[in-house]
């Protein structure tokens, strides 16, 4: 036989009694098992020794029948009662290793032990003595083998330490029942170890299948936990998302409820953002949310002893859950912290802008008793601020929840008017400043309910906007309107005010421009009036419309110039008429100095790109001295008339006309 095949084989017999220490899995595997079969081994070994012993008592020497086996006893019950204390200890792999290891070393000196006792008791006995140290050396070779059988190659060692010299044994004594017996425990032993092989076998691929399915559960788990992590996290900031959000506030709102403490939800837009993406592009602007989401988590994450959830609820919109046990001082605490972050400038490359956020809280129990109506009251709270305090923190207090109350009511009685019968016009002056003579007349509307009497416009319009109903209102007052504007003389003109919805919706003004065409009114005599929020509500789709009405032949004017999202990329890109400057301008205009530059600065814009300037809310002769000498060019207010109805405007201009003629004639005269 070649050396190399010698080697080969060689090599393949030292594998058989080998510990795997290159396979871990199975190397655990195997010492599970094995430990809970080793104390029926010992228990094996330690009854049949004492019947054994027992048989040769009256026939051998007291030294081998009872203090020999009364030594083994000792030894196997010492490693009997050591296994059952290791059941529950836990191992690593390298204690695992030398246990087997040492299992193995212990195999061979234990079985022949055993072995050389019994053939020392054998020459003592009688046939029916002798025949039980065979049938006990045979039977307990078995059991042995089969306590073994998850440890491979101590089973093998058992099995050639003891059955070798056994078959030699018995077959060297001439009794053929011996013989027979020897050569049946030889066949059955071989049997044994066939079973063994094949039985390791499938246990070694066993633990293989196992470590794959395990390792694809792995898989499958992390799948499905990062699967969790991206159904829960927003893809621009890498915040939690509007998902993770509700679960956190329905986790904290039920751990609050059983606690009896306080908890609150905050709500977060930042003021200016709209401008942001239209000056400098989306690119810019999802680096800005993302900046000043980090600039809010790190406030959040800082701020003790509460601990507070932030998410991305959604566009600008940010979320806060506050538990804690947190009071109204520590959310104010919050929100002056978080509003001076996100005011900071914000470099990025060439653009240099500036934020500022609204930020609305509710608190549990004060202001709710569900989850959903928490949100729902710090919501309104944040609509509260950007209505009236922008830029500031508003809690949800007592007199926020009678203006929801209040609001409803507005809300189910509009559902239910009828625009024709409750709602009136009224039109108020817009005049020339220098000549005095009236350009224009601005149409309002007031609605008188059954039930509430006036409600003014600022309460009845953004609640029609609410509830989808401003569409159909600004189409019912555009046909009235235009119907009182045939009228008048040809040279007056109606100024009528869009909201967003009106010039960002899918359907754009082509109701509206029905409307005009149905009318007979000229187009060149309409104004319409846009506020800087409409604009910003959607830029592209409000320029698309300010577009098809100026085609038409309207005039556009920028309502409320300098209190929304003042941007002069909105002046540049939209085709304007008349930039009409805000009345809160106008009111200390002669007493404040920067209320005065900022009007001479407007009135210089609007010259440089040939706009018209319309100051409103002008209630005094030195306010209107002043805009002159600034360079308005209208003047809308009280100083002149307050809003009329469409019957008084005949006696309005006939009174005017004579106002006008006798200045005329004292200045000839």
């Amino acid at each position: 036989m070649p050396v190399t095949n010698f080697k080969s084989h060689l090599a393949a017999v030292a594998e058989l009694f080998r510990v795997p220490a290159d396979n871990p899995e199975l190397m655990r595997a195997q010492f599970d098992a094995f430990s809970k079969q080793i104390p029926l081994l010992y228990f094996i070994l330690i009854t049949n020794t004492i019947a054994v012993a027992y048989t040769f008592v009256p026939l051998a020497p007291p030294s081998l029948s009872m203090i020999v086996p009364a030594l083994l006893i000792a030894m196997t019950g010492f490693r009997t009662f050591w296994w059952l204390r290791q059941r529950r200890v836990v191992r690593n792999d390298a204690d695992i290793l030398r246990n087997l290891r040492l299992t193995n070393w212990i195999a061979a000196p234990i079985a022949a032990g055993f072995t050389v006792w019994s053939f020392a008791l054998y020459p003592y006995g009688d046939a029916f003595a002798k025949s039980q140290v065979a049938f006990y050396m045979a039977v307990t070779v078995i059991g042995c083998i089969f306590s073994l059988m998850h440890l491979r190659s101590a089973a093998l060692i058992v099995t050639l330490v003891v059955d070798v010299p056994y078959v030699l044994f018995f077959w060297t004594t001439g009794e053929p029942t011996l013989k027979a017996i020897a050569v049946n425990n030889l066949l059955v032993s071989g049997a044994m170890v066939t079973v063994l092989f094949i039985y390791y076998r499938d246990f070694a691929d066993l633990v293989a299948s196992r470590k794959s399915l395990l390792a694809q559960q792995a898989a499958t788990q992390a799948l499905s936990d990062e699967n969790f992590r991206l159904a829960n996290l927003d893809s621009l900031t890498e915040l939690p998302n509007r998902r993770r959000f509700f679960a956190e506030l329905s986790s904290a709102f039920a751990d609050a409820e059983r606690r009896k403490v306080r908890v609150a939800v905050g709500i977060i837009d930042l003021d200016g953002f709209k401008p942001v993406n239209d000056n400098y592009g989306h690119s810019v602007g999802d680096r800005v949310l993302i900046e000043a989401g980090r600039r809010i988590r790190e406030v959040c994450e800082g701020f003790g002893p509460q601990r507070v959830e932030f998410a991305r609820l959604g566009g600008d919109e940010f979320g806060l859950v506050v538990c804690g046990d947190p009071d109204e001082a520590d959310l104010m605490r919050l929100g002056e912290r978080i509003a001076d972050q996100v005011k900071l400038p914000y470099q990025l490359d060439t653009a240099h802008t500036g934020l500022s956020c609204s930020i609305g809280f509710a608190l549990f129990p004060q202001s709710a008793t569900t989850a959903e109506a928490l949100y729902e009251c710090a919501d309104y709270s944040l609509y509260h601020a950007k209505r009236h305090l922008r830029g500031r923190t508003v809690i949800f207090s007592i007199e926020l929840e009678a203006e929801i109350r209040s609001r409803g009511v507005i809300e189910n009685l509009l559902r239910t008017a009828d625009f024709s019968t409750e709602m009136d016009l009224v039109f108020q002056p817009i005049v020339d400043a220098m000549s005095e003579h009236t350009a224009g007349f601005e149409v309002l509307a007031r609605w008188r309910s059954s039930r509430l009497g006036l409600v003014s416009p600022a309460d009845f319009i953004p609640a029609a906007e609410r509830i989808g109903l401003i569409r159909p209102l600004t189409q019912a007052l555009l046909a009235r309107a235009l119907a009182t504007a045939k009228t008048w003389p040809d040279h007056i003109r109606l100024s009528f005010n869009l909201s967003a919805h009106d010039v960002c919706s899918p359907e754009g003004v082509l109701p509206l421009i029905a409307i005009v065409e149905k009318s007979g009114l000229p187009p060149h005599r309409i104004d319409f009036e846009i506020t800087e929020t409409a604009v910003t509500f959607d830029f592209v789709r409000a320029q698309q419309s300010i577009a098809a009405l100026k085609a038409m032949g309207c005039g556009i004017s920028l309502d409320d110039f300098g209190t929304g999202y003042s941007s002069l990329s909105h002046v540049h890109w939209l085709p304007l008429d008349k930039i009409k400057i805000d009345r809160s301008f106008i009111a200390d205009v002669n007493n404040n100095a920067v209320s005065h530059k900022i009007i001479k600065s407007l009135t210089g814009l609007c010259d440089d790109m040939e706009i018209a300037c319309v100051a409103e809310g002008v209630e005094t002769r030195a306010q209107l001295d002043t805009l002159r000498r600034l360079g308005c060019d209208f003047i809308q207010g009280y100083y002149f008339a307050k809003p009329m109805h469409g019957d008084a405007i005949d006696e309005y201009l006939a009174k005017e006309r004579q106002r006008l003629s006798g200045a005329g004639a004292r200045v000839v005269a």
